[in-house]
Formats: C-alpha cells, sequence, structure tokens
C-alpha cells in the first residue's frame, strides 16, 4: 500500500518529485485545473480507504511500517480538506506561479543529470506552464486578499525575470546545445507570455481585503493541529501558553540586553549589524564558522555528525536576478534520492565591482550573527543539514522525504514539527555549549520571542479573534519588525496555516522530551544518545516521536 501511496504521491506532484530526486515525473507540471483537482481528491480518497482497510492486526506505531501508514493516511487527510478548500490550489495564486517557475528552477540550479537530459525537461514544462496557469487561474474563483495579490505580483515579477534573463544566461553558463538552446529560449518566451498574462488576470481579479479572507477558520485548524502535528493539545491551552511565553521572554530579552548594552536590546541590534567580516572575507566566514560549529559540537560530544559535505557559494547567475522576488531558499534540502556528492548552499554574493554602498548594506544585512545563527547552525550544520541527513538514513519511508522543500513549502506538512523544532533547537543547544557571543546569544533571544509570536499570531488569525492588520502590528510593535517584514511574516500566516505554529511546537516538544528522558534515564542519560534517537525517526511530528520514544 506504501507503493501505491508513493506512486501517486509523486505523479500528482511532479515538481515535488524533482526535488525529492524522483525524476520520473521531470517533464511535467500538475493539473490544478478544476476538474484536475476533483481527480486528485477522487484518488486521495480512493488511496485513503485503501490504506485504512490495509490495517494490520494489533497494529502499533511503534512499528515503522504501521507508522507510515498511519502517517500517510494523516497527510491524506490534510491533503483532501485543502483541495477542497477555498484556500491553497482553488484559491492562492502564489502557489500556482511558484509551482509553475520552480518547476523550471529545481531543473536549472542542481546537476542531478546531463545538462542535455535537464534542459529537455525545462523544455518540455516550460511548454506545459501555459495551460498549467490557465487551468490554476480557473479553479480560483473567489475574491483574492489584498496580500496575496501583491505578493504573487512580485513573484509574476520573478518569474518573468527567470524567464527573460535567467534562461538565456544557463544556456550560456551551461554551454547548452544550439538547437536544444533556441527551443528553451522559444518555450521560455512562450511561458513568460503566459505569466504576463496570469499577471494581468491577477490584476484584475475581485479583491476583498476583509479579514476573513486571510483565515482558514476552526476547523480546519484544528484538522491541521490534530492530523497534521499530531498535537493532542487543545488550541486554547497552546494560545494561553504561547502568550504567557511570549511576555516572559521578552522580559527576559529586555533585562539580558541591559545587562550587556546600557541601551538595552537596540543597541545590541546595532552592535550585531556592525559586527561583519570585510567583503573579501565575507564568503571564506561561512565555511569557517561551519568548521568551528561541527568541531564544538563534535568536541561535546552532542550528535552523530554524518559525512554530508557542503559548501557556500553564491546564488547561481541564472537565478540571482530573479531569486528576490520569489521563495528562494538559500539552504534547500539535499534531494535524498540524488544523494549529489556536495550540496549547494547558495548565499548573497557582495562583490568588489558593486558600489560601496550597497557592498556595506549588504554585509550589515548579513552579519556574522546572521552567519552563525541563521545560515550555518539552523539550516547548514548541525539543524537542517543534520537533521536531513539523519533522515535519508533513517527506516521511515516518510520520514525521509516528509521535509523536503518543494516550490512553496515542504513536501508534507507532518515533517514540520521536526524539521524546523529540531533546528530551532539546535540553535538553543549551541548557545547552551557556549558556541554563541554575548550579543548572538541575545539574538537567538529575540529569536524564540519571534517564534511565539508567529505561533499566536498564527492560531488567532485563523480562529478570527485577530485582524491581518492587527497580526502585523503585534510582529511591528512587539517583535520590532519593520512594517515591510512584519506585513510579509503575517502574509506567510494567512496563507499556510500551522506552519508558523510548527516552529515552537517542535523546539518545545524536543526540549520537554529531553527533559523528560534526563527525568527517567538519570546519571546514564546521554545526549547524543537522545539526539541521535530523536533525529532516527526522520522528519515526523514531534508529539509522534514523544509516544514511540525510546
Amino acid at each position: 500500500m506504501l507503493d501505491r501511496f508513493f506512486e501517486s504521491y509523486y505523479r500528482l506532484r511532479p515538481v515535488t518529485a524533482t526535488f525529492t530526486g524522483i525524476h520520473d515525473h521531470d517533464h511535467r507540471l500538475p493539473d490544478w485545473s478544476p476538474d484536475g483537482l476533483v481527480s486528485a481528491v477522487d484518488e486521495m480518497k480512493a488511496l485513503h480507504v485503501a490504506l485504512q482497510a490495509a490495517r494490520p492486526p494489533a497494529a502499533s506505531v511503534h512499528d515503522v511500517t504501521e507508522r507510515d501508514r498511519q502517517l500517510a493516511i494523516s497527510f491524506l487527510d490534510i491533503q483532501i480538506a485543502e483541495h477542497e478548500g477555498p484556500g491553497f490550489q482553488r484559491g492562492n495564486p502564489s502557489l500556482a506561479v511558484g509551482e509553475a517557475v520552480f518547476g523550471v528552477i529545481a531543473l536549472m540550479t542542481r546537476p542531478f543529470a546531463p545538462v542535455a537530459e535537464r534542459a529537455a525537461a525545462a523544455i518540455a514544462r516550460l511548454r506545459a506552464l501555459p495551460g498549467f496557469l490557465d487551468g490554476a487561474r480557473r479553479s480560483i474563483a473567489g475574491p483574492l486578499p489584498d496580500a496575496w495579490r501583491l505578493k504573487c505580483l512580485r513573484e509574476c515579477h520573478g518569474a518573468e525575470v527567470l524567464l527573460g534573463d535567467g534562461i538565456p544566461r544557463w544556456i550560456a553558463v551551461e554551454h547548452i546545445d544550439d538547437a536544444v538552446g533556441r527551443r528553451l529560449a522559444d518555450a521560455a518566451d512562450a511561458a513568460r507570455a503566459a505569466v504576463d498574462a496570469f499577471r494581468r488576470w491577477l490584476e484584475q481579479a475581485p479583491g476583498d481585503a476583509a479579514d476573513g479572507g486571510y483565515a482558514c477558520g476552526v476547523d480546519m485548524f484544528d484538522l491541521i493541529l490534530t492530523r497534521g502535528h499530531w498535537c493532542e493539545r487543545s488550541r486554547a491551552a497552546l494560545l494561553a501558553e504561547a502568550k504567557d511565553a511570549l511576555d516572559e521572554t521578552l522580559a527576559r530579552l529586555d533585562e539580558r540586553a541591559r545587562q550587556v548594552a546600557a541601551g538595552g536590546w537596540p543597541e545590541v541590534q546595532q552592535r550585531l549589524l556592525d559586527a561583519h567580516p570585510a567583503r573579501e572575507e565575507y564568503l571564506p566566514a561561512y565555511q569557517r564558522v561551519w568548521n568551528a560549529c561541527r568541531e564544538r559540537a563534535l568536541a561535546r560530544d552532542l550528535v552523530a555528525w554524518p559525512d554530508a559535505p557542503i559548501r557556500y557559494v553564491p546564488i547561481p547567475v541564472q537565478t540571482r536576478d530573479a531569486a528576490p522576488f520569489l521563495y528562494y531558499l538559500h539552504y534547500r534540502s539535499p534531494a535524498p534520492f540524488d544523494r549529489l556528492p556536495t550540496h549547494d548552499y547558495v548565499v548573497t554574493p557582495i562583490e568588489a565591482g558593486m558600489p560601496a554602498d550597497e557592498q556595506q548594506r549588504r554585509l550589515r544585512a548579513t552579519n556574522t550573527s546572521v552567519i552563525t545563527l541563521n545560515h550555518v547552525i539552523h539550516h547548514g550544520a548541525i539543524g537542517h543539514h543534520v537533521q536531513n541527513s539523519h533522515a535519508y538514513a533513517g527506516p521511515s519511508e516518510i520520514g525521509r522525504v516528509a521535509a523536503v522543500d518543494g516550490a512553496c513549502r515542504i513536501g508534507m506538512f507532518l515533517g514540520g514539527t521536526l524539521a524546523e523544532g529540531w533546528a530551532c533547537y539546535a540553535t538553543d543547544l549551541m548557545d547552551e555549549v557556549g558556541f554563541l557571543t554575548p550579543e548572538a546569544s541575545l539574538a537567538q533571544q529575540h529569536t524564540r520571542a519571534r517564534l511565539l509570536a508567529r505561533a499566536v499570531v498564527d492560531i488567532e488569525l485563523h480562529q478570527r479573534t485577530m485582524g491581518f492588520e492587527d497580526a502585523v502590528a503585534l510582529y511591528r510593535d512587539r517583535i520590532g519588525m519593520p512594517d515591510e517584514a512584519a506585513r510579509a511574516e503575517a502574509c506567510k500566516n494567512s496563507m499556510f496555516p500551522g506552519t508558523a505554529l510548527m516552529y515552537w511546537l517542535g523546539t518545545d516538544g524536543l526540549h520537554q522530551l529531553r527533559r523528560e528522558r534526563q527525568r527517567l534515564e538519570g546519571a546514564s542519560f546521554s545526549l547524543r544518545r537522545f539526539h541521535d534517537r530523536v533525529l532516527s525517526f526522520g522528519s515526523i511530528p514531534v508529539p509522534l516521536i514523544a509516544r514511540v520514544y525510546p
């Protein structure tokens, strides 16, 4: 039954399949037309029935095969609800543009096959793009929230940049054969025209700024909570705890900051911005900090560190100009079934030919603290990269692929509490073992506050006890985000219910599980054994891991 499940999973989601390293569908885009979505729901419902019927006698989630069967069912519960509901494929144009553009980027940026094969698949996807966008547009019936429209218009611009300038650069950079290059360029021109038509429709489509358009409602959110996160705590209990923890965390931030700087957190923020490598040391700094992180983790015996080479490189020239307008990740999880010898972590370039003020702006934005906390610990080192490597070697088929980054989000929602929870927990861990400077430790304290604010907004926005502008105000006034960043954060909350919550839910769950194991095991408790055991489950819900550990 799991074979049948995965065959359907990849066929219905060909772009996710490419990112996962399953290349049977590299030439295709999904069918998000009204008929296509109905057909997908019918198939998923039939799979759901079959998986339910396949329950073996005396089944237990302690058995990995039974656990995967139940996780596949919960994945389908969420997907069916999304496909039948008013948001997502039936109401969110950003999902369509993201699927279209990253269906091509997935083939442009990773050398999993000879460039001729990848170019041929890209031509097929580019030729399919006009029909895909037309079908997706026909499925979007309701009025669009203003923030969603603005976000998607920005992404349309990014898609047009990629198709207009990025494809010719790809042809040049990879020395694609002239005949293939002409077909690629012609297909890109037709695809660009289709994106332009989608953009013009988006500008004219009926809008609705009412707050109700941003919320999925309590029924959908509770389904996400129970079947996506496998969380047994109530929405009300989670909200009350997150609010209290937010107040406490902000108070602690203020107290700690004033011990370090007379001007408190604002002064610490300025120190962080000013502490950055020189331009010529900018790129080497990533690897230097990565090496130091690994050395500290091994010295403190924190985790089994897999042999998973990674290198920090500038964003490829073929996607560089489009990247700022898209969901373009610096760290995109390696494809578990490609197993390339080295994984490229792409970073914003800072070049000698840039104006001095732009160089300085980029250096301050990507200062040493950002490099350490975000690009090394959270993503490229002991956080996501180590976790992904453990997941890919684990016994759970679901756990191997659930947290693979797709066009707009991870492949399976249920993978989020472990994937994001571990990365945030790992950053706490490196603070715990003294790897952070006092200022960087305060930045991590601020991150804890931001995660709690996101959890509060996630719940309140979708249960309609907080409006969109109130969410923006919370981020701006309590977390100190600039207005543009606050709006972007609130927009992501609204588009992907339950996603922001997974960071805090996973991090807090891992800390709780660790405390419980320490209590039970006493002097025999081993931090490395605990971490290795948690990671061995793969990317599955933390509340489920707590049920089946050890």
